[in-house]
């Protein structure tokens, strides 16, 4: 396998309603069309990398009802791109290596608090199809999205006009 050692640890969580579609979040301040995304976000030296998965999920998103159906095997990892200037960046990663979780969401949907955990990630949010999500995200995500998409796909509910194809 590539040497990882230059990339952020990372966990990302796929959120399925009941009904089979997925929570998407819009990133706050960033404009579209590629702005809506999954929740993720850094493992803490040490952190067992579900415990960080739901840490992040409640950080972002509020939601803390949820059940466990999986995740994926190994590292996934995405470069960012040479004219990236976000934070992870400025410190001197060249990428960030994630593990995705999937959870069902269990609770009311008033449980959903964007602002609940110091700066937003989030200004807004949305269920969507998972089969969707790859052309929402930024490009240079697109590729996990779709590893992701493919790996998660058990638990999806597919779209009206996917169904028909």
């Amino acid at each position: 396998m590539t040497d990882l050692s230059g990339y952020r640890p990372n966990v990302g969580v796929v959120l399925f309603h009941p009904d089979g579609r997925v929570w998407l979040g819009r990133r706050a301040g960033t404009p579209g069309p590629h702005n809506w995304q999954f929740p993720q976000g850094g493992v803490d030296p040490g952190e067992d990398l579900e415990a960080a998965a739901r840490r992040e999920l409640a950080e972002e998103t509020g939601a803390r009802s949820v059940t466990y159906l999986g995740r994926t095997d190994g590292w996934m990892a995405y470069d960012f791109p040479a004219d990236y200037r976000g934070p992870k960046a400025g410190r001197g990663y060249r990428g960030q290596k994630q593990v995705w979780f999937a959870f069902r969401f269990d609770g009311p949907e008033a449980e959903f608090d964007l602002t609940g955990h110091h700066e937003p990630e989030f200004d807004a949010w949305r269920w969507a199809y998972l089969s969707e999500t790859p052309q929402l995200i930024v490009p240079f995500k697109r590729q996990t999205y779709e590893t992701v998409a493919q790996a998660f796909d058990s638990f999806a509910a597919p779209k009206p006009n996917d169904a028909a194809a």
